[in-house]
């Protein structure tokens, strides 16, 4: 009777054992194909950056970016009346920072003025309104770093 039971165990285990083994083999087989899948999705983006790098660089050719400007694009040739003397160019604008400063932006920043008002009917806080014949004497200078209109 030991032995009946004893085999009954041996089988038991055995076909447990049977079970494990087929559901590994069974994951491992859905694990490869599933390489293979991702394998041939490799291959086939690298083709297609192969593709794509050979059509861009076929793209980039200077002699067709030439011919395309020489047929689209509306370009003549430069001729000696386009040109002018260098005393003819305009002056230098007026230097708003110091030249040895180490933050030419911020120098500028500095210099600019506040607005005598936030809009044009209410005026700042702590800012007074300027009669007309004090307006037109105290101008804003080039020197705020605006452009006054």
């Amino acid at each position: 009777m030991i032995l009946r039971i004893l085999h009954l165990v041996v089988i038991a285990a055995l076909i447990l054992a049977a079970a494990y083994v087929y559901r590994i083999k069974f994951d491992s087989t859905v694990q490869a194909e599933r390489l293979a899948k991702i394998r041939g999705e490799v291959r086939h983006e690298r083709d297609t950056i192969a593709a794509l790098r050979a059509e861009w660089g076929q793209l980039e050719n200077p002699a067709r970016i030439e011919a395309l400007a020489k047929r689209l694009l509306p370009l003549k040739p430069i001729v000696p009346t386009q040109f002018d003397s260098l005393n003819q160019l305009p002056e230098r604008p007026p230097q708003f920072i110091k030249p040895d400063s180490a933050d030419p932006i911020g120098a500028v920043i500095e210099n600019l003025e506040e607005p005598a008002s936030m809009t044009g009917s209410v005026p700042a806080p702590g800012a007074t309104v300027p009669s007309d014949d004090a307006s037109e004497a105290e101008a804003p200078t080039a020197k705020s770093g605006r452009l006054d209109r």
